[in-house]
């Protein structure tokens, strides 16, 4: 009892908390050059021209005459100077902003390192500091700086990313926009000079801008700023308000065949049904790391990683219930379809029931459908 009244009054200090805290805004690209920064500005002249008090923070025009132009009119707060390496350096005066308090600040490149000595080492750790004043603050980051996206983008682009923002910080956003382009246009600014200086043109064209580059780097961005709706729809509106999101789920054994026939078969349901997918792992004490031999468990593994490469979440559970497990994770994903194998109907199975039956039962009432698919073999367990 003790326990469940300190979580109810730590919620309530979360949500006071997030009633003082200021609002944040980030525009996220596929690229450096898509317009995230210039379109961030002219929401700063918009909300100006609405009796808003936005000012500057840090924009980086990285020379962009355009860019450049319309910061003109905005209002900056200076920058704190930072020597360094014998070097005097500029960064976002984190200090000066609380103090001089604006409504609306703007802090550019959300994944930018600081210099050493700084308050702050990144700069989205100054953007939270800020949000605790009751500062709203709009920012821009690049989709391969997100950290959960590290690993999919060094694969994409042969390089590592070393500046990274915590998938917590894009969560905690209020508002996350897309800035997109098709990849011709960003090929065309690229060309222009509009990107980087002319100089640099061909080592970019032979390196990060490559077209196949870019469409699944696109991709990736196209579908966080998707997650990141379907974040806020989950949070905002209640489920009796509400459409359930379109998530399925596919419940696997450690038999190995029939596993990986009912993720096939449920990755082909999900493409054509844009779902997100989950992959459910239920074991029991039979089997147990003690009770399967090590070629059912690297076979086991080698089905979740076949799951997570063909797009899924990959959810493991220790319990004997099956059925229940299997419609507690569905409720609270607000799965609407539930895929498990081609069950063996014996004659012992028929009188004391199995696990379609008791799904059925726990999960009457809560609008989720049930497909049971051929695993084209004899079931083993």
């Amino acid at each position: 009892m003790e326990s469940e009244f300190s979580v109810n009054v730590e919620h309530f200090l979360d949500l006071v908390r997030a009633s003082k805290r200021g609002k944040l805004k980030i525009y996220i690209g596929m690229a450096a050059g898509v317009g995230k920064t210039y379109r961030m500005l002219k929401e700063a002249h918009e909300l100006q021209r609405n009796g808003i008090n936005v000012m500057i923070g840090f924009v980086e025009t990285h020379n962009r005459s355009d860019t450049q132009r319309i910061t003109e009119d905005l209002s900056t707060i200076p920058r704190k100077k930072v020597f360094y390496k014998g070097k005097l350096l500029d960064e976002m005066d984190v200090e000066a902003i609380i103090r001089i308090k604006p409504e609306v600040v703007l802090a550019d490149e959300l994944a930018h390192t600081n210099i050493p000595g700084s308050k702050n080492e990144k700069r989205w750790q100054d953007v939270k500091e800020i949000l605790n004043e009751g500062i709203s603050v709009i920012s821009t980051v690049n989709i391969q700086h997100i950290e959960s996206l590290n690993g999919k983008v060094e694969k994409i682009t042969g390089l590592e990313i070393k500046e990274r923002v915590p998938d917590s910080i894009i969560h905690m956003a209020d508002e996350v926009v897309n800035v997109d382009l098709t990849i011709e246009e960003l090929l065309e600014r690229l060309e222009d000079g509009k990107v980087y200086d002319k100089a640099k043109v061909p080592v970019a064209l032979n390196n990060f801008f490559q077209k196949d580059k870019l469409l699944q780097l696109r991709d990736l961005a196209l579908k966080e700023v998707s997650r990141q709706v379907e974040r806020k729809i989950i949070k905002d509106i209640p489920l009796q308000h509400r459409e359930k999101i379109n998530a399925l789920i596919s419940c696997i054994s450690t038999n190995a065949k029939s596993a990986a026939n009912i993720i096939r078969k449920s990755s082909r349901i999900v493409a054509v049904n844009n779902s997100k997918w989950y992959v459910l792992y239920v074991e029991t004490p039979m089997e147990s790391i003690n009770n399967i031999d090590s070629k059912e468990q690297r076979l086991l593994i080698n089905n979740f990683k076949m799951a997570t490469e063909l797009g899924a979440t990959v959810i493991r559970k220790s319990d004997n219930n099956i059925a229940k497990v299997i419609a507690d994770i569905s409720k609270e994903n607000e799965v609407e379809m539930i895929v498990i194998g081609m069950p063996s109907f014996s004659f012992y199975q028929r009188i004391r029931g199995n696990l379609f039956t008791e799904l059925m039962e726990y999960t009457s009432g809560n609008k989720v459908d049930i497909l049971i698919i051929s695993t084209n073999e004899k079931n083993k367990k």
